[in-house]
């Protein structure tokens, strides 16, 4: 695939927070969402990765979502999901339980499976 075949899929251009975690190391780092697909997102953070590393990020109202490192550039990465998400969750607001009795909220959630062991994922 040469690049900028996938310039067509349409990205949420947005400014969030996520937690990054590579496979394999401990810890988390704390990264910048710079946009956001169903199929991956641009990431920007001081974190040392490699095309092909294999990570869990956790998305806001979305939760922990694996993939793999498909390209690097300085501070910047791009991740594909091992599965496809819906990224209008991760711009909505976020709610929370009301802890006063007889009050109730429902919290949208959505949280992609996570299995170590897969080796299915998107080709880009």
């Amino acid at each position: 695939m040469q690049q900028g075949d996938n310039r067509q899929i349409a990205r949420d251009s947005l400014f969030l927070m996520a937690d990054l975690r590579l496979k394999g190391r401990d810890g988390e780092h704390r990264v910048r969402v710079r946009n956001l697909s169903p199929g991956g997102m641009m990431g920007e953070g001081a974190v040392d990765v490699l095309r092909g590393t294999l990570i869990e990020v956790k998305l806001r109202n979305i939760g922990w979502v694996s993939g793999a490192v498909a390209w690097v550039q300085e501070s910047r990465f791009g991740i594909a999901f091992e599965a496809e998400i819906d990224p209008k969750l991760a711009r909505a607001p976020t709610t929370s339980v009301s802890e006063e009795p007889g009050t109730m909220r429902f919290v949208q959630h959505y949280e992609a499976q996570y299995n170590p062991e897969s080796t299915n994922l998107r080709k880009i």
